[in-house]
């Protein structure tokens, strides 16, 4: 047997395994970086976060990955050359990490990594019969794992196109085998560039949990903050979008993408909510003139009713129903008032309260996702849909 097959059967047999999950999302803010001690697999699992960092991306990081990030047309040498990049930037963020919390890589048993999503592309929105699901992530998980020394688990995305699915949200497998409660229906918010939900009823039935896109979250309000505030990023505390108003005309034309009306679940990214989508809605509304604290306004009600506007179908049972955000939009304290004013009968709290980070949830699921492909077991997931088939997700690259 050779000695990497030997190391991840020994790794398997562990009671516990130390994973890295790491989290780039389309924000672009930086790489989320989530030092995990796992027990267990399936649904004996249970996961302690010893240490978390966000690690901010420089501009240049930001810069190169925007060139490439959401378009059609791009410089094929370029995208060819950020593949191994972004791998040795994530590598030497990881081993700054473990050298500021004292941890020697030896103690790490697996790297789990999302990688950077430059394009996403279901056949719902490309709408091209010729071809199917596909979805690209940069971030070569042979150079992370040559350059910090640890076996690394990537490209998750692929098994789960592969089976059928679209690549997205994988957030359903995690969020089942952590969060689920007999007490309560529970709704896993997660609102990054794009938000997603879980949906996880009391009764623990497997055919009914589901991930789902539900539009834009933070990427448009962002992309219009570096558009016409250049010193900023974002739009912190929602200063700027609370000092305008929203104007129902453009709020209107945004909510009419076809998107809204598919069935659930679906995908989408910045490919689909992005400024161009922006510039035709204030031109169809008649709203081109319009202050850019009103269009903050505007965009900012305009995530939030996305998002009311689905969980508002999820409330069927006569268990009580709870909604646990985490991601970036979670410090939107405007768009968390919206989603609540919106929602009295849903108590809206955060996944701090389920004893997980709500900015280091993303980065732990990918963790889980890597626990799952070296000690799960295929019988974990019975599920057979296309949304969330019964699958083991991850490449696995060795250190040397």
């Amino acid at each position: 047997m050779h000695s990497h097959i030997t190391k991840l059967y020994q790794l398997a047999a562990k009671p516990s395994r130390r994973i890295i999950g790491l989290m780039s999302g389309t924000s672009l803010d930086g790489l989320d970086i989530a030092l995990c001690l796992i027990s267990g697999s399936g649904q004996h699992t249970s996961v302690t976060v010893e240490q978390f960092i966000t690690v901010p991306y420089q501009d240049e990081f930001r810069s190169r990955v925007q060139a490439v990030f959401a378009k059609r047309q791009v410089d094929l040498q370029q995208l060819t050359l950020l593949h191994p990049w972004i791998a040795l930037q994530h590598a030497a963020m990881i081993n700054q990490a473990l050298r500021d919390w004292q941890i020697p890589a030896s103690e790490v048993d697996l790297i789990a990594s999302h990688g950077q999503t430059v394009y996403h592309c279901p056949l719902r929105q490309h709408q091209d019969p010729e071809w199917g699901n596909a979805t690209l992530q940069l971030g070569d998980g042979d150079h992370l794992a040559v350059h910090t020394g640890i076996i690394t688990v990537s490209d998750f995305r692929q098994k789960h196109i592969a089976a059928g699915g679209e690549g997205a949200p994988l957030a359903a497998y995690g969020d089942y085998l952590l969060f689920g409660s007999a007490q309560e229906n529970r709704i896993l918010l997660n609102i990054g560039g794009i938000a997603n939900l879980t949906y996880l009823p009391a009764d623990a039935d497997l055919n009914k949990v589901f991930s789902t896109d539900l539009g834009p979250g933070n990427t448009i309000m962002d992309a219009y903050v570096r558009q016409h505030y250049p010193a900023l990023q974002y739009d912190a505390d929602a200063r700027i979008a609370s000092s305008g108003k929203v104007a129902p005309a453009l709020l209107a034309a945004l909510l009419q993408h076809p998107f809204f009306s598919l069935s659930l679940p679906k995908t989408t990214g910045p490919e689909v909510f992005n400024l161009q989508y922006l510039q035709c809605a204030q031109q169809q509304s008649g709203c081109v003139a319009l202050s850019p604290a009103d269009v903050l306004a505007t965009l900012n009600c305009f995530s939030a009713t996305a998002i009311v506007r689905l969980v508002q179908q999820l409330s069927a049972s006569t268990a009580p129903t709870v909604i646990y955000a985490s991601g970036g939009g979670i410090h939107n304290p405007l768009l968390m008032r919206q989603i609540q004013q919106q929602l009295p009968q849903f108590p809206l709290r955060t996944t701090a309260e389920l004893a997980i980070l709500p900015d280091a949830k993303e980065a732990v699921l990918f963790a889980l996702l890597a626990n799952e492909s070296v000690a799960g077991s295929s019988d974990t997931f019975t599920a057979t849909s296309r949304a969330m088939p019964a699958i083991t997700m991850g490449k696995i690259s060795f250190a040397d």
